[in-house]
């Protein structure tokens, strides 16, 4: 029986590989670098090996989910050196695009697909079952491992060539990026000016202000809750690579610059590992006001 691999056990690695092991019909191998995140996926029914290098001999389709350009760029290596030919490697992680492409050719050489698929929606939605998958690589390939990513997501978009799913996550999360910074900058100017953010949100949230970080972050933030669905310092890393892409193609991402320097002053405080909506915290000291309902 064929196998998956599902390499990183963390917020979003875990929940897809459990989803994979009970929608797949196929044997799931996880390994991460902390045993305790192996261990949460044995109790759920799932086996584990000690190594990357396992991993990539046992198994015919392997997921990555990592959380920097660095481990992706290694996790691949390591796996390009050790996997059997024909397997399908699938980096679901948000990761420079320039990693896949020049890792690309190197997969070919060794009879081995390469396919970026990153994901949006965060922890609930890949609990869930429902993230949204933005696809880069071999067409064929992906309608091979079609029925794989359906196991994690709701929507499997095919955006083009290796590079081109992490593109448009680069592009998804510059919205996401601006729209959370705007937001937070607008309850913190309405509670400033004497209105209720619990009675904002309920008059605006139905409206054209409408979106899903409205209504997923303004209710965390007025309630102080900055637990992770989609850590800080993982956004601030695809606003890098963003600015890095452009920065390549000679043009200009202010906006997204804005959201990015109000992540690195949370990673500066040692906030990074707080959700992205705790961004609110640098616009609150700039206003002088806290956001909090029933002020």
């Amino acid at each position: 029986m064929k196998k998956i691999g599902m390499i990183g056990l963390g917020t979003m690695g875990l929940p897809m590989a459990k989803n994979l092991l009970a929608k797949s019909g196929l044997t799931v191998v996880g390994y991460d670098v902390h045993e305790s995140k192996m261990e949460l996926f044995r109790q759920a029914g799932g086996i584990t090996e000690d190594s990357i290098i396992n991993i990539a001999k046992v198994c015919q389709f392997i997921f990555l989910s990592l959380p920097s350009n660095a481990s992706v760029d290694g996790a691949i290596r390591t796996i390009l050196q050790n996997a059997r030919e024909g397997t399908i490697i699938i980096d679901l992680s948000s990761t420079a695009p320039r990693i896949l492409q020049d890792l690309y050719p190197m997969a070919c050489a060794a009879g081995v697909q390469l396919l970026d698929s990153p994901v949006s929606g965060g922890e609930r939605a890949a609990i869930a079952g429902e993230l949204v998958l933005m696809c880069g690589g071999d067409s064929e390939a992906v309608e091979t491992v079609r029925a794989l990513l359906c196991c994690i997501g709701r929507r499997i978009t095919y955006m083009g060539p290796i590079g081109s799913g992490n593109i448009a996550k680069l592009a998804n999360n510059m919205i996401v990026g601006c729209n959370i910074i705007a937001m937070g900058e607008a309850f913190a100017f309405a509670q400033k000016a004497g209105i209720d953010p619990m009675v904002l949100f309920a008059a605006i949230k139905d409206g054209y202000a409408a979106s899903t970080v409205l209504n997923e972050k303004a209710p965390k933030i007025i309630a102080r809750d900055f637990r992770p669905s989609a850590k800080t310092i993982l956004h601030q890393k695809d606003l890098r690579n963003a600015a890095e892409l452009a920065d390549s193609m000679g043009v200009e991402i202010p906006f997204a610059a804005l959201a990015l320097e109000y992540m690195e002053q949370m990673a500066a405080r040692n906030l990074g590992n707080e959700d992205h909506c705790a961004c609110i915290k640098i616009i609150e000291e700039r206003m002088g006001v806290v956001i909090s309902g029933g002020k």
